[in-house]
């Protein structure tokens, strides 16, 4: 079980969280009321994790997230409302290099935190796990925001040049779907922010996270991104040089492959290893529809979603690539998805676009 630093200017939502988390054999260290203090709090006693309010007086949870990964980099997990508001504060903390988030169900005090305790305990047992150290050179957790009314929009990464692909030279353009969750957001924007919009790739994201988040994570990617990226919609469709991003509470299946563009369809059937979207269910439609030149990416995330859909993706004769799990905040993903002997490469996080770009330019030229 966990050491934990709690910080939230509620006295109330600090007892109890803290009762929650000690019913869960977690063990709160201290608790703090506001980020300075929670900084003291961390460099005090070094905890597994700290949860995080996102609004407080003073320094506020994002820029205390900023500092913590500067100084005492430590994993995070954010609380936050069920706002639009809580919902741009909460992407802007984990750019700021929080690990993952949980929103508060009621408001910034509320006693139906009880009813989510079971989340609260598992949300942080997770978290504990992740190696934030790893994450310290991301564009997205390097970025600190100037101030709760100005957040800094994160570091675009350099885009790499592809000029032996271009969207003319695929009879059928190649698709790549790119699934993660825990830790995932930043390793998403540094892969897709690197890749060049020239190369006529069609992009498919599946990341865990609730309805509320994936549309404004998704402008997000389209901000930093060469692409026109977008939350899908049902029956959309994604052609060369553009990304979706499935939505949150959804499957996303790709139906039909048009030949320039991929049809999707959003479902709402039942979860898959817990969670929808599942990546899995992605990949294996995709595997079995798409013609052309195939990659699947697995990066950091808990659990093993992934590893069947790269299965289905090396059986459609595509490349499975990974992130070393070594470079991920959560390694569980890849290491499942590489257990499953068909992954093809591993790299670490800066290392992936130009493995992705290299697989397709090896596809270019067996055509």
């Amino acid at each position: 079980m966990a050491d934990v630093v709690v910080v939230d200017d509620s006295q109330f939502m600090r007892v109890q969280i803290r009762e929650i988390l000690e019913e869960g054999e977690h063990t709160v260290v201290a608790e703090a009321e506001n980020g300075k203090q929670g900084i003291a709090a961390v460099r005090e006693h070094q905890p597994d994790v700290v949860t995080m309010d996102v609004k407080m007086p003073g320094m506020d949870g994002i820029e205390t997230v900023s500092e913590l990964m500067a100084t005492d980099p430590t994993p995070v997990l954010m609380l936050s409302r069920y706002t639009e508001e809580g919902a741009e504060t909460t992407l802007d903390a984990l750019d700021a290099g929080a690990v993952d988030f949980m929103m508060k169900p009621d408001g910034e005090v509320t006693a139906s935190l009880v009813e989510y305790a079971d989340d609260l305990i598992e949300l942080v047992s997770v978290v504990a796990q992740a190696d934030v150290e790893s994450r310290e050179s991301t564009p997205a957790a390097a970025s600190v925001p100037a101030s709760p009314d100005s957040p800094s929009i994160p570091t675009v990464p350099d885009q790499l040049s592809a000029p032996e692909l271009a969207t003319t030279d695929w009879e059928t353009p190649p698709t790549l779907f790119i699934a993660a969750s825990t830790g995932g957001p930043s390793e998403i924007h540094t892969v897709l922010g690197a890749l060049p919009a020239t190369a006529g790739i069609r992009v498919v994201v599946v990341q865990h996270m609730p309805e509320q988040f994936t549309d404004r994570f998704a402008n997000r990617l389209d901000d930093i991104s060469a692409f026109d990226v977008r939350e899908a919609a049902d029956g959309d469709r994604v052609g060369p040089n553009e990304a979706i991003v499935a939505r949150g509470d959804h499957h996303l299946e790709v139906d039909r492959d048009f030949g320039d563009e991929l049809a999707v369809t959003l479902t709402e059937e039942p979860p898959v290893h817990s969670v929808r979207p599942a990546a899995d269910v992605t990949l294996e439609s995709g595997a079995k529809t798409v013609s052309g030149p195939l990659v699947g990416v697995v990066l950091s995330g808990m659990g093993t979603d992934g590893a069947v859909g790269t299965e289905w993706i090396a059986d459609a004769g595509g490349t499975v690539i990974v992130q070393d799990p070594d470079s991920a905040s959560i390694g569980s993903m890849p290491e499942n998805a590489i257990e499953t002997g068909v992954v093809d490469e591993m790299h670490p996080t800066e290392e992936l676009p130009e493995a992705i770009l290299e697989a397709f330019r090896s596809a270019r030229t067996e055509l």
